[in-house]
């Protein structure tokens, strides 16, 4: 494949010097023992991952328990860390510090978080893959699938790049958690603290079913305000994630 090396950022940098040209190459333990960096799995108490760093090198632990998408995210973070901040010294780093909704807030966790979503979600092998797609959690999943990545990570990469007016949201059964949406779906409109009791997303909260419901059109009302909102149209997919939260993405549609 063919790259522009200089409109690469520096996370895609150093994978594309790993030599990762498909979503199968990205091994980020062999990464991290090119950059001096051992990893290792262990069960940790109060922490997602730890960094703990000297002039010589570096031991990545992650723990053990989180899901598989939960441990590549940690593992990249503290990578970011690693290669980008090693001169501050060592990290611990909780779960709410770790996660890809976390990227745009001014903060040295929020660059790492932003730099390891590169790492596992490279613009260079994402744009050509996402190509003509949908920003939908079917889309979603199959991406997480070929990236080998969480399925919220992947759902935050297709709203980021969409051009359309896309949004996502986490909810669990007393309010939103967290949500992020991309340019288009511009300032005026705010994401409902909580679940509309007819959408799909309520009845995932509040019923203890899991799974993935079919997307959907609705009224646009039932999860944004603002200026219009109440004539405007929706088109929503939900999952219930691992720890009982729910995932939404949020599409506005003519």
């Amino acid at each position: 494949m063919r790259i522009d090396w200089s409109q690469l950022s520096p996370p895609e940098r150093v994978l594309w010097d790993a030599g990762v040209t498909e979503p199968g190459h990205i091994d980020l333990a062999h990464v991290a023992a090119a950059h001096g960096a051992i990893v290792v799995y262990r069960q940790l108490d109060g922490c997602a991952a730890r960094l703990v760093a000297s002039s010589s090198g570096a031991v990545i632990s992650v723990n053990s328990g989180d899901y598989p998408g939960r441990k590549r995210f940690s593992l990249a973070h503290e990578l970011a860390h690693w290669i980008s901040d090693r001169k501050t010294g060592s990290f611990l780093c909780a779960k709410a510090d770790i996660g890809a909704q976390n990227a745009e807030a001014k903060s040295v966790e929020a660059h790492a978080n932003a730099f390891a979503s590169q790492l596992i979600l490279p613009d260079y092998l994402v744009t050509p893959w996402a190509e003509g797609k949908k920003a939908n959690l079917d889309v979603a999943s199959a991406l997480a699938n070929d990236f080998k990545v969480s399925r919220t990570a992947a759902a935050i990469k297709l709203t980021k790049r969409s051009a359309l007016p896309v949004c996502v949201a986490c909810h669990d059964q007393s309010r939103l958690k967290w949500h992020v949406r991309n340019a288009a779906f511009g300032s005026d409109f705010y994401v409902k603290p909580e679940l509309h009791q007819d959408t799909d997303a309520f009845t995932m909260a509040y019923g203890g079913g899991g799974g993935k419901s079919q997307p959907k059109k609705e009224a646009a009302d039932r999860w944004i305000s603002g200026s219009g909102a109440y004539r405007m149209t929706a088109q929503t997919q939900s999952l219930k994630l691992p720890d009982g939260t729910v995932l939404t993405i949020i599409s506005l549609v003519k």
